[in-house]
């Protein structure tokens, strides 16, 4: 049965929960949660393996095939004619295949194995996966005088081409592969014996079900939980997973059992209470007046939008540095003035950060009001492009030190309704606050609809001919606007609730 026959992936799979690969051997494919994976992580992985093959200088890759039988002869072929650098590299051993990542050919059956992740640090999980790799070989005869991570290395600052040996961090786990070898061998039949039962096994939910990874049959899993939409202790917003954990086990599981049992307090009793009672909304007149006093006309509302690349593109940034491409402005003049709206979207393919941060200059006038929702993202790009850009820096500052947060009253629970479902975020707060105006609704929105999907745009630009190019930056404008649009509104019913 193909259960029985391991890959890097699948090993780490069991690892973080054998049930996982139990399931997603015997349900069908429409149980699998598929929002779990997230396409862009893949693909940035699938870019940084690329880009670390030229690590050591020349390499082979083996070509890839779906049959992976075929790329073991073909890695031995690469090995017996003394290829210094196998990216690739294919190996099987009782039923246990893996591809290395980089393989370093040194002569004689002995090897360097080079496992490459687009994090920035060493995950509990990559100990498994590089032990599994030195199994595997370990156990075919070769000698692997190194066993070792790559990772992005966060603190590398691109200047000209890219220099591998800064960009990437290389730490070195034999003697942790070493020591894990007999662990290897055991799980393999432990996992084998687990995966061959015919009647689906009993796990409970835990710690597993999201770490490392976000595991797509939690739903099923999670027997306990009712089958109607009632909310439960997995739906309370900022409680974290250990806590959440604790609770289920001790039998607190839906909103009524945990109100009914006294265990929560502050804003987690209060998402439950809330919601549980039908509570109307809570509003705090006197916090949201005195909030209100900080504001002033002229009133500008900024909003950001970022990608953040594992690879720097540009010169001067950062890997996953959030590199600002676009924002929209709403600003009304003085007291009962129209409102008015600026919007800058850069062209991909160049560092947009000049141009970003000399028409920020243009559009926001010094010693004004400006707002934005969460503040601290958008401080800390005008910070990035102040101190990149002397010229400007006094301009962008002054813009920094004058910014107020329309988050505030939301995130302190001043203003809180049930539809907000424990949360602050201007994607449950403007819903929650105007459920009846589609023009309010980013699932209205064409395209976009959420700042990863910005993001991913924004990159995918460099590949569409003119008409996809017009239509997306449209997309990528209105989607902007509704973000500072939705401050103006929230602002407003914030002025409404206090009169």
């Amino acid at each position: 049965m193909s259960v029985c026959h391991f890959s890097k992936s699948r090993y780490c799979a069991c690892i973080q929960c054998p049930k996982i690969l139990w399931l997603r051997e015997h349900l069908p494919e429409d149980e699998f949660d598929e929002s779990v994976i997230n396409q862009t992580v893949l693909d940035t992985g699938n870019d940084v393996g690329d880009l670390a093959m030229g690590l050591f200088g020349d390499f082979t890759e083996v070509p890839y095939s779906e049959h992976l039988s075929d790329m073991i002869p073909a890695t031995q072929k690469l090995i017996d004619e003394g290829v210094k650098n196998i990216c690739e590299a294919s190996f099987a051993y009782n039923g246990c295949f893996c591809s290395v990542d980089i393989l370093r050919n040194l002569g004689n059956k002995k090897v360097e194995l080079y496992e490459v992740k687009s994090s920035t640090e060493v995950k509990w999980i990559y100990e498994h996966d590089i032990s599994y790799q030195y199994y595997v070989l370990t156990k075919l005869g070769y000698t692997v005088k190194k066993a070792c991570i790559v990772h992005i290395n966060s603190e590398y600052v691109r200047h000209g081409k890219l220099e591998l040996d800064k960009l990437f961090t290389i730490v070195d786990l034999t003697k942790t592969a070493k020591s894990n070898l007999q662990e290897v061998e055991k799980n393999i039949k432990k996992f084998r014996k687990y995966l061959k039962s015919e009647t689906e096994p009993e796990c409970e939910i835990g710690g597993q079900c999201s770490d490392p990874y976000k595991c797509g049959y939690f739903m099923h899993c999670a027997v306990d939980l009712p089958e109607s939409d009632e909310p439960t202790v997995w739906d309370i917003a900022g409680l974290r997973t250990s806590e959440k954990q604790k609770l289920y086990e001790e039998g607190h599981i839906t909103f009524k059992q945990l109100y009914d049992s006294d265990v929560l307090k502050g804003k987690y009793l209060q998402q439950v209470e809330v919601e549980l009672l039908n509570l109307p909304p809570q509003i705090e007149k006197k916090q949201i007046k005195s909030f209100l006093k900080t504001l002033s006309f002229p009133i500008y509302f900024l909003d950001f939008e970022t990608f953040n690349p594992a690879i720097p593109l540009y010169d001067n940034s950062r890997p996953y540095q959030q590199i600002v491409f676009q924002y929209s402005l709403h600003y009304i003049e003085k007291k009962g003035g129209k409102l008015k709206h600026k919007e800058y979207l850069a062209y991909s393919g160049s560092d947009p950060r000049r141009q970003i941060a000399e028409q920020l200059c243009a559009d926001i006038p010094v010693d004004v009001c400006t707002t934005a929702y969460n503040m601290g993202f958008e401080k800390g790009k005008i910070r990035d492009l102040a101190e990149l850009y002397p010229d400007l820096h006094d301009h962008l500052m002054n813009i920094h030190d004058n910014i107020n947060d329309i988050m505030i009253p939301f995130q302190k629970r001043w203003y809180y309704t049930k539809e907000m479902q424990g949360s602050y975020s201007i994607k449950y707060v403007l819903p929650a606050l105007f459920a009846d105006e589609p023009s309010l609704n980013y699932e209205n929105l064409e395209g976009v609809h959420n700042g990863q999907e910005a993001s991913d745009t924004f990159l995918a630009m460099q590949k569409m001919n003119e008409k996809e190019l017009a239509e997306w930056r449209e997309h990528l404008l209105r989607y902007c606007e509704l973000d500072t649009l939705a401050m103006v509104k929230v602002l407003e019913k914030l002025r409404e609730a206090v009169k």
